[in-house]
């Protein structure tokens, strides 16, 4: 058995002592002083060495343990002392005792500050906010997430965003300082962290918040992770009572209904894969309408919002859609029941339903009374739809969403149409053979690389209705793959401008920034993909009803977004107010939200020619090349 010596006994006491930190190091500075400045006063009072004032007396204890700490903290102050050798003596001793212990507190000191500021820098303190909103996770989506909440938050005092994420704190600082830049009166926290741990959930402080955001990790690669973070915020067993409101991606429709187990009526959970698909299968056949789905997703135009109305219970909905001046209704929620885009015209609307709005604010909808005059039916137009045709649409490029592009391609397009793929992607064939299944089009595929022109030749791009310009997310960087998108755009664009046709072309960008360089190549309409479910997550987070509506909108089933000719609504060159082109989309069961000049297709200072909920008493003069906006069955 070893034996210790005293020295090294007490050798190991002085590390476990000091092992202990700031506040163990600053207590035995202190305890030291103490002890040297009381024993030096105690030996001068008891050998009476205490020199004497003017009047004779001399200082007791108390006095010279006062002497003997203004030395301690100040060495200059024995230059003037003056008595016996031996009170000299102590009174050195007490100086250089205390060079010595404050040298120490200052390096005490300074040590702990450091340590505190390293500590402050791993971002592992927690957060002590409420009424805040939380980001679980880190993406190429969180730039443009929380710069919408930042604008959702521009009017309110004390707003705050949390962020916590497996990323160095100062590294996420920096970042979002780079690629958001001013955050306003929102406060922009980043904490260190495991989002599928529950004592770091408590550092973001996830019971006080009102919203909480989960976002999918490209690096994992699945939903795994998503889910996890789920668990462990609903399970919980220190989990708040309240219901939380979490708002999570699902990239791959096979984990929707684990994530919906897990989340239960808590989580809103957003399909990435199968929003951008069905975005970018209407968008194709309907140049401009990216420009919509924007503005309804984005907090800086007009946006959705749930308005009631006590003045309009009893009317029907097609009366509701003309009592707003600077509002446009567009469907129906009812308490306990899913939101309903273009219910019959003929609906009454009842006690206690929400009126679905497009406003530019929720304090901007306001009743109007309907328009001064009668819409002037003499230049409604009254033309019967035409039959839908075959399409033929070409894919360019690949990733992971092309499949589900697909098919909801064919709930589209009428029986008849083709699909033609042309990708650099080994086993393209079999993949779209397993994974769709399709009745109105027939589906082929080429391996070949896309950016050749030779390959763009032989295919005679010119020839079909519709072409989309996918990007190679899943093997390149995003750099890489906004690249190559350009590098086919500008050969699309020439063999247009070499052989006079009118190509329809709609990309897929995954960088906002290369939208500007994409515009030089004239293509019809850009899909920044990453960026609209950044818009749908923030306006989910805002307000949780506005899921079912998205997914109703986007649904093939019901309403959709159409794009129609002026000409099947209104005579071309007669001026007529907005509220003219509602009568006469009600006549036809359909809700009429805005137009498009064709005029301004290619100007983005003016949206594209897009307008969304315009003043309904201005005069308009359409043109038969422009397009009215409306929220149709097909």
């Amino acid at each position: 058995m070893a034996t210790f010596s005293f020295r090294d006994r007490v050798r190991y006491r002085f590390d476990e002592f000091m092992a202990r930190g700031t506040g163990a190091l600053l207590g035995g500075l202190f305890l030291a002083s103490t002890v040297l400045i009381f024993s030096v006063a105690a030996v001068v009072v008891i050998f009476g060495q205490a020199p004497a004032a003017q009047g004779g007396d001399r200082p007791g204890f108390l006095g010279i343990a006062w002497m003997s700490l203004l030395r301690t903290l100040d060495s200059g102050t024995m230059g003037g002392d003056q008595g016996s050798v031996f009170f000299l003596a102590s009174m050195l001793v007490v100086t250089l005792g205390g060079v010595f212990i404050v040298s120490a507190l200052i390096g005490v000191l300074n040590n702990g500050l450091e340590e505190r500021l390293a500590q402050l820098r791993k971002g592992r303190s927690r957060v002590v906010e409420s009424g805040h909103t939380v980001i679980l996770g880190w993406s190429s989506n969180i730039f443009t997430l929380i710069s919408e909440l930042v604008e959702a938050n521009a009017n309110q005092r004390g707003s705050c965003v949390v962020i916590l994420a497996n990323r160095d704190k100062v590294e996420m600082e920096d970042a979002i300082r780079e690629h958001v830049g001013d955050t306003k009166r929102t406060k922009v926290v980043c904490r260190t962290g495991s989002p599928i741990e529950v004592a770091d959930l408590a550092i973001a402080g996830v019971d006080a918040a009102k919203s909480i955001v989960v976002l999918s990790s490209v690096e994992e690669g699945d939903d795994t992770g998503v889910i996890k973070t789920l668990l462990a915020i609903t399970n919980n067993p220190q989990r708040r009572p309240e219901p939380y409101h979490i708002v999570a991606e699902i990239r791959e429709p096979r984990n929707l209904d684990v994530a919906r187990m897990v989340g239960k009526d808590e989580a809103e959970l957003i399909l990435v894969g199968d929003l951008i698909s069905r975005v970018i299968a209407q968008t194709c056949r309907q140049s401009g309408l990216s420009v919509i789905y924007t503005e309804l997703l984005d907090f800086g135009g007009d946006e959705i919002y749930f308005s009631k109305e006590p003045a309009l219970v009893g009317k029907t909905f097609g009366e509701s859609l003309s009592a707003y001046e600077d509002s446009a209704v567009m469907g129906i929620m009812r308490a306990g029941e899913a939101p309903k885009l273009n219910p019959p015209m003929d609906t009454v609307i009842q006690d206690g339903d929400a009126l679905i709005v497009i406003s530019e604010d929720d304090d901007t909808i306001r009743l109007s009374g309907g328009p001064a005059d009668a819409p002037a039916a003499g230049a409604i137009v009254s033309k019967p739809p035409s039959a839908a045709k075959p399409e033929s649409t070409l894919i360019l490029g690949w990733n992971w969403r092309t499949p589900t592009i697909v098919a909801e391609l064919d709930q589209y397009v009428a029986p008849g149409s083709t699909i033609t793929v042309v990708a650099d992607i080994r086993d393209g064939a079999g993949i779209l053979e397993r994974e769709c299944r399709t009745t109105n089009q027939k589906v082929t595929f080429q391996d070949a690389d896309t950016t050749d022109r030779r390959v763009l030749d032989a295919l005679g791009v010119e020839r079909y209705d519709h072409i989309i310009l996918l990007c190679y997310s899943d093997t390149m960087t995003a750099q890489q793959a906004d690249a190559r998108t350009l590098i086919t755009l500008l050969h699309l664009r020439d063999i247009a401008s070499r052989t006079g046709a009118a190509v329809s072309v709609v990309s897929e960008m995954l960088d906002l920034r290369n939208r500007a360089l994409a515009e030089v190549t004239k293509a019809d309409d850009f899909i920044v993909s990453d960026r609209l479910v950044s818009l749908m997550l923030a306006q989910v987070a805002e307000n949780k009803h506005l899921n079912a509506v998205f997914q109703d909108l986007f649904d093939p089933d019901g309403s959709e977004i159409y794009l129609k000719p002026a000409g099947d609504y209104i005579q071309p060159g007669v001026p007529v107010s907005f509220y003219t082109v509602i009568e006469s989309a009600r006549r036809r069961g359909e809700v009429a939200i805005g137009y498009r000049r064709k005029a301004a297709a290619s100007d983005a200072a003016q949206a594209y020619g897009v307008v969304v909920n315009p003043d309904k008493s201005v005069m308009v003069s359409f043109e038969a090349a422009d397009r009215i906006v409306v929220l149709a069955e097909s």
